[in-house]
């Protein structure tokens, strides 16, 4: 596998703005590329920097490509889903993901590697969220996520690249609970309004 990642990041590299498109759809729908089309984002800009937002677009359009076939994967899967779970947790998680879908997605789509986000959207697609509200979550994590890391390699340069490299699970942490805590929040003011 190490052999086959090395081979897709220099092709990506070769092609260029193409090259993230394609790794972005792979990592995001059947293979698990980690941190792949994060650094290429954030090596290109460095290189690049006037192509920062065609780099940012093109990382943002193959990430939703590959959600949303990994979405249609779930919409067939719930049987399957259906086999690993309980009945009892098995609505229980799908009731849950039709009240705040667009949040169970659009949260983990922000979040750095290696935050877990392919069951999100696979369960997107076995709750049904509507393929409208799920391609703006996705576009607006995804693209806010490369944004950002365009940004810092502008900013910083190969800096942020070693950054990314020795603190990404720090970083991913102290973002999950950012968004965490921002979600309690939420729940605790829809509730109030309800009243």
């Amino acid at each position: 596998m190490g052999r086959f990642v090395h081979w897709i990041q220099a092709l990506a590299l070769a092609w260029g703005a193409p090259g993230i498109l394609l790794v972005a759809f792979l990592d995001s729908s059947i293979l698990s590329l980690p941190e792949i089309a994060d650094l290429l984002v954030i090596y290109m800009v460095t290189t690049h920097p006037a192509r920062l937002w065609l780099y940012v677009i093109c990382a943002t359009v193959g990430s939703l490509a590959g959600c949303l076939a990994l979405y249609y994967v779930g919409r067939g899967g719930e049987e399957l889903l259906k086999k690993r779970m309980s009945t009892h947790r098995y609505d229980k998680t799908l009731d849950a993901f039709r009240r705040h879908g667009v949040i169970a997605v659009l949260v983990p789509s922000i979040l750095p590697p290696p935050a877990p986000f392919k069951p999100f959207v696979l369960l997107a697609g076995v709750a049904e969220i509507s393929v409208t509200r799920f391609t703006v979550a996705i576009l607006i994590g995804r693209g806010a996520r490369y944004l950002v890391e365009g940004l810092l390699a502008l900013w910083y340069g190969e800096r942020a690249m070693n950054y990314m490299r020795d603190h990404g699970v720090s970083v991913a942490l102290v973002v999950i609970g950012v968004l965490l805590i921002g979600f309690l929040v939420y729940l605790r003011v829809k509730k109030t309004k309800a009243r």
